[in-house]
């Protein structure tokens, strides 16, 4: 397994904390129009494609935008495939040999799937991400790591499984995950929906740190507080309305929980934008069943949000956080006398 250590220092990559909000008075109303307005062209000759989508767009970051729009609405999320690539690479991890054989093999199905077919997995996407971008003159990345879903066995997670991108736009690096942003793969019909969620494009580097692990530490993009990979695999488990609803995810900084009865669980969150408190609710589920409740306390300021519950009663429990009936995360809080 990749063993991780408590990275002292890290390479401060041309400005922290970059986001979204850098450029709150950018419209990118233009840049989406003209991506979408380019759906379903082929790949078979981007050096034009990434010409339709910028020529006519001024900024480093609307140009951008346009390449990123226009993957995440015309490149589909191929589940089978990743499932195959995941089984292959567990079977060989202790044979380096095998290993580099299968990945060797992998890329060449990989990419002739993406150009043939527009269907590909992570790797796939930050590839075209920083084809297109390379081709405008814009200076991008891939990111290769670790990424955890709800589904992710952190058990078996011995290999990196995800990739990612980063760009510089105005002399600072972003992060951006195309994959996580196109839409929702179904585990079980091993189905792709097309459903863009914003929330993954120049996303703050210490939301997405919950649930992205960079093998090279500078593009965490992070000054302080860098995580180490056991904190990573236990943090909670957040989802793609996260990122939709949420600027931080403060605490709790991980996903399991051992306390008293009548003990509390605090939760600390940064919001995009104001929720009724009556829309605060914590989805229980003990083994037995399920219920919705009202936190035992909530605090809406400035956009911060706090809550505590209070578990009464001895038993495992899965909590789910909902704002506006959107699941945002999931904990599990073990109750003993």
């Amino acid at each position: 397994m990749y063993k991780s250590v408590l990275y002292v220092f890290c390479f401060i990559v041309g400005g922290l904390h970059a986001q979204i909000s850098d450029f709150e008075t950018v419209d990118f109303r233009k840049a989406d129009s003209i991506a979408l307005s380019y759906n379903n062209e082929r790949l078979t000759n981007l050096p034009e494609l990434a010409f339709k989508l910028t020529a006519n767009l001024n900024t480093e970051v609307e140009q951008f935008r346009a390449i990123y729009r226009w993957v995440c609405a015309n490149i589909a999320n191929d589940y089978p495939l990743y499932l195959k690539n995941n089984r292959k690479r567990h079977h060989f991890r202790n044979d380096s040999l095998k290993l580099d054989a299968w990945n060797n093999k992998f890329r060449r199905q990989l990419f002739k799937k993406l150009l043939r077919k527009k269907r590909t997995i992570c790797t796939g996407y930050a590839y075209l991400v920083k084809a297109l971008a390379d081709l405008t003159n814009l200076e991008c990345e891939i990111v290769h790591g670790y990424g955890r879903v709800s589904t992710t066995n952190i058990e078996t997670l011995e290999l990196p499984n995800h990739s990612w991108n980063s760009v510089k736009l105005n002399g600072k690096w972003y992060l951006c995950d195309p994959t996580w942003a196109s839409g929702i793969p179904n585990p079980k019909t091993k189905s792709f929906v097309f459903n863009y969620n914003d929330g993954f494009f120049l996303a703050n580097p210490k939301l997405f740190a919950v649930n992205h692990f960079p093998i090279d530490s500078k593009w965490w993009l992070l000054e302080d507080n860098i995580p180490t990979f056991e904190q990573f695999l236990a943090s909670p488990v957040i989802y793609g309305n996260a990122y939709r609803n949420l600027e931080l995810h403060n605490a709790p900084k991980q996903m399991h929980h051992e306390i008293k009865k009548n003990e509390k669980v605090a939760f600390n969150y940064e919001l995009k934008t104001t929720v009724n408190p009556d829309r605060v609710k914590l989805y229980l589920d003990n083994g037995n069943g399920a219920w919705s409740t009202s936190p035992t306390s909530i605090s809406i300021e400035n956009r911060s949000l706090k809550l505590e519950h209070q578990f009464k009663r001895k038993g495992f429990y899965d909590v789910h956080l909902y704002l506006d009936d959107n699941l945002i995360s999931t904990y599990t809080v073990n109750v003993e006398n």
